[in-house]
């Protein structure tokens, strides 16, 4: 019997039970799959609490948006996101509900061809936070020849907007902590140390200027220093939709913006495609077993994994 992680309750990361679940076999519209390997991601924890988004009718909830593995069987007369699909193939799925297990059935709307070249892990994880880089990036409008601060620039998201922006040829400065500094090189930024006097050790190395931000780290330094060097506010772009930044004019991604889900959903296969070409890598942090799910998630809560965070089924 196939395994999958769900909340039977809110009560956070603890309350999180693996149970055996055999998934339906796929209507019309939908695709059965073999996990091999699943995306962990801050949305996966942050609603275990319960809280303004509680909805204990969807109770028990099951965990995990993404999920690279292969087809076992597909729905009568059903296409999956990239065109013709058969049992065998490798894919992955995004967005979807239940990625933390053995086995799923989801829409195939949601499931495209894995391209040759990308392993398993790289697709379970770079999905969500491709998407996300590209609309950060995108909301920010960084051009050729500008400067460009990325807040949280090692971690998943910021690694890739630092990569999106390489390929347009705009100067990035990514903060993160010293021990991740040559990570930040490595991806085409210019590191500089987060902590107190951040602001002053920016000025010094941007001489000319700060034209736009991106705070993939969500604090609030990131916030403070963005809004003292971007003359503009609305070329300040953060994954932190709090009120403060809300009332200043910065632009925000959020998952459940309908703003954000029209950008994000059309670019899943263009970051497939640049993952494909060798233009994006994705920075994998650490590895758990499916059965490790708990630990996964309490290392993403942590706010420093380094990197992407992936399930191994």
């Amino acid at each position: 019997m196939a395994r999958r992680w769900q909340l039977p309750h809110y009560g956070g990361i603890d309350a999180l039970e693996c149970v055996s679940a055999d998934p339906p076999v796929p209507a019309r519209g939908e695709v059965k799959i073999r996990v091999t390997a699943a995306g962990v991601n801050p949305s996966d924890y942050k609603s275990l609490s319960g809280g303004w988004n509680a909805d204990p009718t969807k109770l028990p909830l099951p965990i995990g948006q993404e999920a690279a593995g292969v087809i076992i069987t597909i729905g009568p007369d059903t296409s999956i996101a990239s065109g013709p699909a058969q049992a065998g193939d490798r894919v992955v799925a995004f967005k979807i509900s239940g990625a933390f297990a053995d086995v799923v059935t989801v829409p195939a709307s949601d499931v495209f061809a894995i391209p040759a070249g990308v392993d398993d892990l790289t697709a379970a994880g770079i999905l969500h936070v491709g998407v996300v880089a590209a609309e950060l990036l995108m909301l920010c409008g960084a051009d050729e020849g500008e400067t460009l601060l990325v807040h949280g620039a090692s971690g998943s998201v910021g690694a890739l907007v630092l990569q999106l922006a390489r390929r347009e040829g705009i100067r990035v400065i990514g903060t993160a902590s010293p021990a991740q500094h040559d990570k930040v090189r490595a991806f085409g930024g210019q590191p500089v140390a987060y902590g107190d006097g951040l602001e002053g050790r920016i000025r010094e190395i941007a001489a000319g200027g700060v034209d736009a931000a991106v705070d993939a780290a969500g604090t609030d330094e990131a916030l403070d220093v963005s809004l003292a060097l971007v003359a503009d506010p609305a070329r300040i772009a953060t994954v932190a939709p709090g009120k403060r930044a809300t009332e200043a004019g910065v632009r925000i991604s959020a998952g459940m913006r309908p703003e954000s889900i029209a950008f994000r959903m059309p670019h899943r296969r263009v970051i497939l495609d640049l993952a494909a070409n060798g233009d994006l890598t994705l920075p994998i942090a650490e590895t758990f077993d499916l059965a490790e799910a708990k630990s996964a998630l309490r290392l993403v809560a942590s706010g420093h994994p380094g990197g992407k965070v992936i399930l191994t089924a």
